[in-house]
């Protein structure tokens, strides 16, 4: 079979989001954009502040002007621009706690204001999955909630916000991968029976105009037994575009995880979702190098001149996400036009704001254990995270706690060091003052409730707070729980601690 030709490969090339590693674009992905590559999706690898990346996506638009540029900005426990510091917004699990849309809808505006001003055409956010199972390790926090109505009126107002500054909204991960337990970097998560109250937070974001959806890597029995969503037609065609009625742009979620790629190959299963219909294909989170890039798009090219990818269905595909990117680009510039005539902001630390108002205090003990004004042991426990949340995001209540109350000291304990032994060396250490004890989802981890036991045992009066989900207000002489673990989460917390808030 002969080679495809450039035009192919331009076609098959505008479809593809990949990502790239460096602070700046790379030789290889300058040439692609400038051959035709779709846009890009940036990690926190690539960012280490505001102007930077406003130069970085500047520098990619020299090379393709329509380009777009992603990123997994859902605030909260999954930040890339405020990777360093943690997120200056609490997720969506806490504003969902505090059930008011009008503050979803402005703090995604406040965020969308800030991407937009750095470049970013597209937010891969919301998450509008139904965390309707507590276990879940992939969604949790990440969720609105637990309830669909909730989980759909807070998508509205957050597609609302953020669109409103010319930053696409992107839903996902459809069809909702809430009631899952198994997270889809690894293997494929099953979601049986079914779905209609998963589906109802996407009916109301595609009513609400949303102009992407990211795919969910899940096996959906009720419409496809055998093919993962991102990979299934019944699903992306026949239930997001025919039942649903959604004419925007459909993207996969990370096409290298293993959900999808394990089976199929990374070229492969990108070829097959587009046939599948959608229209954009994220690739880079593990796999960032020009010959993954480059493998996608062969792969794509070949599945054409086979027989197996409709030319017509990856024009289709091109299109939506060219129209996407001039959207993005008018839409940005007319934001940026309103707020230099002055827009209407209203300055404020909006997401500090919304994580006080989160924060939901439990007291078990007549005495008064709260406030706490001197200085303090505080235990983080620290569980394996997700890859979908960066490492080196900074979590904690110690940091804020020890700038209110200078003296105080933290300890952070993985499972492998929360021995007995280590435990009763901080008991000993701490006798004579406040102890406080971090967890995070200690409902999904054995270790930490046999640690956080053990500390109890011989501490009644210590704080318990939760930065996960609280699937329990019992423990502690007073249990806190912020509902996420931002960098404002933290800080709402230590305000509560010392009686500040």
């Amino acid at each position: 079979m002969p080679k495809p030709g450039r035009d192919l490969l331009r076609l098959a090339d505008s479809v593809i989001l990949p990502g790239f590693v460096g602070t700046a674009p790379p030789d290889w992905l300058r040439r692609r954009l400038s051959e035709g590559l779709a846009g890009v999706v940036l990690f926190s690898r690539n960012i280490t502040g505001p102007a930077q990346v406003a130069e970085l996506t500047a520098a990619l638009r020299a090379e393709n002007p329509s380009a777009l540029v992603g990123v997994d900005e859902e605030s909260g426990e999954v930040t890339r621009l405020e990777v360093a510091k943690g997120s200056s917004r609490p997720g969506n699990y806490a504003l969902g706690v505090v059930d008011d849309v009008a503050l979803t809808e402005e703090l995604a505006r406040d965020l969308g204001r800030d991407l937009a001003a750095a470049g970013i055409s597209i937010d891969f956010a919301p998450s509008a999955d139904v965390n309707s199972n507590p276990g879940n390790p992939v969604i949790g926090l990440r969720a609105f909630g637990a309830d669909p109505e909730l989980v759909a009126r807070h998508t509205r107002a957050f597609i609302r916000g953020m669109q409103a500054t010319g930053v696409a909204a992107c839903a996902k991960h459809f069809p909702g991968h809430g009631d899952t337990s198994v997270d889809s970097h690894h293997g494929v998560p099953v979601v049986a029976g079914e779905i209609e109250e998963h589906l109802r937070p996407f009916r109301a974001a595609i009513e609400e105009g949303v102009r992407s959806i990211m795919t969910g890597h899940l096996l959906v029995p009720r419409y496809d037994p055998s093919t993962p969503a991102t990979l299934s037609p019944h699903v992306l065609t026949a239930l997001l575009r025919d039942e649903l009625g959604f004419e925007g742009v459909v993207i996969t979620d990370g096409i290298e995880m293993a959900a999808v790629s394990g089976a199929y190959g990374v070229g492969g299963a990108s070829a097959m979702a587009v046939t599948a219909g959608a229209d954009a294909i994220c690739v880079g989170g593990e796999r960032s190098d020009e010959a993954t890039a480059a493998a996608v798009r062969d792969a794509i090219a070949l599945a054409v001149m086979e027989g197996r990818l409709p030319e017509e269905r990856l024009a289709e595909a091109a299109g939506r996400v060219t129209g996407l990117g001039a959207w993005s680009a008018a839409a940005r510039a007319a934001h940026a036009q309103a707020a230099r005539e002055g827009d209407g902001r209203v300055e404020g630390e909006i997401g500090l704001i919304a994580a006080r108002r989160a924060v939901k205090v439990t007291r078990r003990s007549s005495a008064p254990v709260l406030p706490i004004t001197v200085a303090a042991q505080v235990v983080e426990f620290a569980p394996e995270m997700n890859l979908a949340i960066d490492k080196g995001t900074p979590w904690g209540v110690g940091e804020p706690l020890g700038k209110l109350l200078p003296g105080t000291t933290v300890a952070r304990l993985t499972a492998e060091e929360s021995r007995a032994a280590v435990l009763e060396d901080l008991l000993r250490s701490s006798a004579d003052r406040p102890l406080v004890i971090v967890a995070r989802d200690a409902h999904r981890y054995p270790w930490q409730a046999e640690a956080i036991g053990h500390l109890l045992s011989a501490r009644g009066d210590a704080v318990v707070v939760e930065m996960g989900l609280p699937e329990r207000s019992d423990l502690g002489a007073v249990h806190i729980a912020t509902y996420g673990s931002a960098r404002v989460c933290g800080q709402a917390a230590a305000e509560v601690i010392t009686g500040t808030l």
